[in-house]
């Protein structure tokens, strides 16, 4: 029974393989938190009459950018130890990259937004 038991006895102890070891229980608290990210821009959009749309937009944006790590994470599990750091390398090079995507969009938008020409009533009538 030694013999037995001394063979089985790494099962107990998890090894930093570099291969994540995940649970439900992280699956569910992932999914319960893109819920939430999901939910709460929805809920400040619908009710959000008199807010300040500025202060809304700023929020979802960030709501956005925390889901998408929440993603990374309980997902995909990217951490600084998986992969001898590469997963982490990753996850920075995808932070960058959406802090990019998100800017110009804004920056965009923004741009879009004031160079327009605004058509007044009696302009709009003169166009055939």
């Amino acid at each position: 029974m030694s013999a037995h038991h001394d063979a089985h006895a790494g099962h107990d102890e998890h090894e930093d393989d570099g291969i994540p070891h995940v649970h439900a229980r992280d699956y569910v608290l992932g999914f319960v938190f893109s819920v939430l990210l999901t939910a709460v821009p929805f809920g400040l959009v619908m009710a959000g009459g008199n807010a300040n749309p500025t202060l809304i937009k700023v929020l979802i944006l960030a709501l956005a950018a925390v889901q998408v790590v929440v993603h990374m994470v309980y997902f995909l599990h990217m951490s600084p130890k998986s992969e001898g750091g590469w997963n982490f390398l990753a996850l920075l090079f995808t932070g960058v990259l959406v802090v990019i995507v998100l800017a110009g969009s804004l920056w965009v938008m923004f741009h879009l937004d004031t160079n327009m020409m605004p058509m007044t009533p009696h302009e709009m009538r003169m166009v055939p």
